[in-house]
């Protein structure tokens, strides 16, 4: 029977429309349906940052950078992983993906060089201006739309089509069917299904769910159902501080520069800088609320970001003299509050070893007019998925590809190792979305056009 398209991507994040946009510029004919009533996903949610080692905008700005380099960083943050030659994979596509998003495609975005971020010894993280991920999905989304690729919201996928073992396409949720010659899965995770996060990752499930609402698994339950592999999959990119009641997040910048949380007791409990996914389940043990405490400098650096801007804006950030005054704010014990952050301050300075091992203290010791945020851990996104190869296809356990099935971000096994959140690197989950999108979308257009031939 002929198919109805020749590439079809189920999603409309930025994984979906990336590889939408490749494949459409490598002569195939695409479209993309999406379930959810507006394009985004996860992808709309995040901060826009895709890290890349080596790329152009770096040596501009004098950073010396290197795959080798990006490739030492992801590792020593994940650990062990299921998917070694991927980050490899990765590390070395990142820059010629970010230049393509830049200056082939148009995307506003540009170099960080304030900040490094989690995981990350070099600055490398590429961004809309804005740190917003919606602007980079709009960007997307304009691309898409220039090319006049369909795109069908609020039309879902229910389950792959399979004869003889190859993927000929999807069943619609309106009893229909699209036959296609590729199918690219940019479905995302499965974080918003609970069944699965209990499955996968228990140590998070009593988290809220703070991500986008599609994320209900498909990948994996369609993956399992056509015989395919799956890698990494208790990985998850967990945030430690999403600002409450609010729901935005409270920039890590904050902590990364020097702030500490304290529990509702008024004590610091662990090693902040592990990082804001890996940190996640630590504040999730404390129970109900956490609060962050940073000082003006501090809350200067993080006022470039718009989200932090708003968020201040809108009362979710307190300020006060000191630290008696600004525990009071948030209702537990002002001296214990006090000593937490003495001895904090006594150790960023020297003066003997922080209690929880932190080395990493920023701009501390704090000082002068003092800020906080209540806050409490959510999961965003899981970093497992589907075994892929080395262009995005879909692998079977033993290796070999599911014929015609790719996929891409949440749908395919991360970067960010096998256990946990604390492998989670700022940006892996953006990067393995656009560049897998890319290469899935690359590689489905050349068997197309080999087909063809």
């Amino acid at each position: 029977m002929a198919s109805d398209i020749e590439v079809l991507v189920v999603g409309a994040g930025a994984c979906g429309m990336a590889a939408a946009i490749a494949a459409h510029d490598g002569g195939a004919n695409v479209a993309i349906i999406e379930k959810m009533e507006r394009p985004g996903g996860n992808s709309s949610l995040s901060t826009g940052s895709v890290p890349a080692a080596g790329s152009k905008y770096q040596k501009a700005a004098g950073i010396d950078d290197t795959p080798e380099a990006m490739v030492r960083d992801l590792l020593a943050i994940s650990g062990g992983t299921d998917a070694p030659e991927l980050v490899k994979r990765m590390a070395e596509v990142s820059a010629p993906t970010v230049e393509w998003l830049i200056d082939d495609l148009g995307a506003r975005m540009q170099l960080i060089t304030a900040y490094k971020h989690i995981g990350h010894s070099i600055q490398r993280l590429h961004a809309p201006i804005s740190r917003r991920g919606q602007d980079l999905v709009d960007d997307l989304l304009s691309f898409v739309q220039r090319r006049d690729i369909p795109l069908a919201v609020g039309n879902g996928a229910t389950d792959l089509i399979a004869e003889n073992g190859a993927i000929v396409g999807v069943a619609m949720n309106d009893g229909s069917s699209i036959r296609a010659d590729k199918v690219i899965l940019a479905v995302n995770g499965y974080a918003g299904n609970r069944d699965l996060v209990a499955r996968f990752c228990p140590e998070i499930a009593g988290a809220s769910y703070f991500g986008a609402h599609g994320s209900t698994g498909e990948a994996v339950l369609w993956g399992e159902k056509v015989g395919a592999g799956l890698a990494n999959m208790a990985a998850y990119q967990g945030y430690a501080a999403v600002a409450h009641p609010h729901g935005s997040l409270l920039s890590w910048t904050t902590i990364e520069k020097g702030g500490i949380l304290l529990n509702d007791r008024a004590e610091r409990f662990g090693d902040e800088s592990i990082g804001y996914s890996g940190y996640a389940k630590y504040v999730l043990a404390q129970g109900e609320f956490c609060y962050a405490v940073f000082d003006e400098r501090i809350f200067q650096i993080a006022s470039q970001e718009e989200e932090f801007v708003e968020l201040a804006k809108y009362g979710g950030v307190k300020s006060a003299d000191d630290i008696r005054a600004l525990a009071k704010i948030f209702a537990p014990d002002s001296d214990k509050a006090a000593a937490a952050f003495d001895a904090y301050n006594a150790a960023a300075a020297g003066r003997g070893a922080d209690a929880f091992g932190r080395k990493d203290f920023g701009l501390a010791p704090l000082t002068g007019r003092l800020y906080g945020c209540r806050v409490v851990p959510g999961l965003f996104h899981t970093q497992g998925g589907l075994k892929i190869g080395m262009n995005a296809e879909v692998l079977k356990p033993d290796g070999t590809p599911v014929p015609n099935l790719f996929a891409g971000g949440g749908a395919a096994a991360g970067i960010s190792g096998r256990a946990g959140a604390r492998g989670y690197a700022s940006g892996n989950g953006l990067l393995t979305a656009i560049a897998l999108g890319r290469l899935a979308g690359i590689a489905a257009a050349r068997q197309v056009a080999g087909a063809r031939a």
